[in-house]
């Protein structure tokens, strides 16, 4: 009895060293993150600018009457005769699309000279009737020519121009290229002055293409114009900016 006891207790002997050294083995402390690696971010900025091949335009029939009923048959009856002759111009009916509709009454404004004037309730005394169509200009010379005929069939108000281009893939993508030289020539200052050479580019983004249509605004009047109506479309600048970030070495 007394052997088999022993026997057992020279081998748990061991396993108590075995596991006492692997206490001591055991890393004092783990080790930190390394050091943040120097980097510079810019942003660059491109722009290119096209002569504009398309517009909006958007026209409006403003009619008033006794009531709403004879105010929307009359405007009705005048954007029907406007989008009948458009069409007959050749616009495309695609290109041609109601975007405004109102109805509203019409008050009589009380006269503060007669007596009690400034008490008197306002009073219904008609109704006027809006509605506006925006139009896809795909061939800008006939643009002038458009707002002349629609002065003539009874458009009296709106003329909202804005010029741009039907695919101005061309003109972003330059404008991505330029936006990008633009944050490399940033960076190269910046790292130059800072003492250190420009490394690989670490991460580039790039915020959405922004058009910058120039916007014409006109004012119709009810009398025909000199026809055709003068237009100058002039010029569509797409601006790209760029988020770019690089890293920073030492000089050799």
């Amino acid at each position: 009895m007394t052997a088999h006891m022993f026997t057992i207790r020279r081998l748990a002997f061991p396993v108590a060293l075995l596991a006492t050294g692997f206490c001591l083995t055991a890393p004092a402390h783990a080790e930190g993150p390394p050091p943040p690696h120097p980097f510079i971010s810019v942003t660059g900025e491109g722009r290119a600018a096209i002569a504009p091949d398309m517009a909006m335009l958007s026209l409006t029939v403003t009619r008033v009457g006794e009531t709403a009923e004879a105010a929307l048959a009359a405007n009705s009856a005048a954007m029907r005769q406007v989008i009948e002759a458009l069409k007959a111009d050749g616009m495309a009916e695609r290109d041609i699309q109601t975007s405004d509709f109102s109805i509203f009454p019409r008050y009589s404004q009380p006269d503060p000279t007669r007596q009690g004037g400034s008490e008197q309730q306002p009073q219904i005394i008609g109704y006027q009737v809006s509605n506006g169509v925006t139009l896809r200009v795909r061939d800008i010379t006939k643009l002038g020519a458009i707002l002349d005929r629609s002065v003539t069939l009874g458009v009296n108000q709106g003329g909202q121009i804005t010029f741009t281009n039907a695919d101005p893939a061309k003109a972003v993508e330059e404008a991505r290229r330029k936006a990008v030289m633009d944050a490399m020539a940033k960076a190269r200052v910046l790292a130059e002055a800072a003492g250190l050479a420009l490394g690989p580019v670490m991460s580039i983004s790039e915020n959405a293409a922004q058009p910058e249509p120039m916007p014409l605004m006109r004012t119709m009047a009810m009398a025909k114009e000199v026809s055709p109506v003068p237009i100058a479309g002039g010029e569509n600048t797409y601006a790209v900016t760029v988020d770019m970030r690089f890293d920073l070495r030492p000089k050799p």
